[in-house]
């Protein structure tokens, strides 16, 4: 062989592949824990959450939220009761929330076999035996210069006191001309609204002098 041999020989590349125990690969939290996350504590009013949150709004929409701190909802994870996300309580009233988070501008609930559409029939007989309403909590990805919380409800006619109230205040979870659930995102109440209304509904009214 010429060249001290080497000429004529094929040369290789090595590759070495790393592999990675389960315990070795980076965690990273689904996405739909992160918004509920999101979601609880500024339900919980707190304070982090809220800074971050109001960064993106307008003044008049930072403006609703200053009794939100003082007005908050005890918020618990309820994975795996029901189908529900999220349980908000008060001693007013409580309410289950669904969390749904898109960077479209629409969620069909037809979408994936329908198991969404499944879900939110399952919900209303959950809470038509007991007169609450459930809220769904859309989160729009990306959305930037503004809330991007919206908030829907379903319920039934059986929903009494605040509950109602909450009802009728709350666009509802629409339905297309097939029958299948829709959020679209425009229609939906901003959260910052929301809780303005919370606040105006819980806060104690005082009475006229005498």
């Amino acid at each position: 062989m010429r060249g001290g041999g080497h000429e004529g020989c094929t040369r290789f590349r090595v590759r070495t592949l790393v592999y990675l125990s389960q315990r070795e690969r980076p965690l990273v939290p689904p996405t739909g824990s992160n918004y509920e996350r999101e979601l609880k504590g500024l339900l919980q009013g707190e304070p982090e959450s809220l800074d971050r949150y109001t960064r993106a709004l307008s003044a008049s929409e930072r403006s609703r939220l200053r009794d939100t701190p003082t007005t908050p909802f005890l918020v618990v994870r309820a994975a795996g009761s029901f189908g529900f996300d999220l349980v908000a309580l008060r001693s007013e009233f409580a309410f289950p929330v669904e969390v749904k988070a898109s960077s479209s501008d629409t969620i069909h609930f037809s979408a994936a076999s329908g198991r969404a559409d499944k879900q939110l029939y399952a919900h209303r007989r959950t809470v038509e035996r007991v007169g609450l309403i459930v809220v769904y909590a859309y989160r729009r990805l990306g959305h930037r210069g503004g809330d991007p919380w919206r908030l829907y409800a379903t319920g039934t006619s059986r929903s009494a006191g605040r509950s109602a109230f909450l009802l009728g205040r709350l666009p509802p979870v629409e339905t297309t001309r097939e029958g299948n659930a829709v959020l679209r995102w425009e229609s939906g109440l901003p959260l910052s609204r929301f809780l303005e209304l919370v606040s105006l509904l819980t806060t104690p009214v005082a009475a006229p002098a005498a």
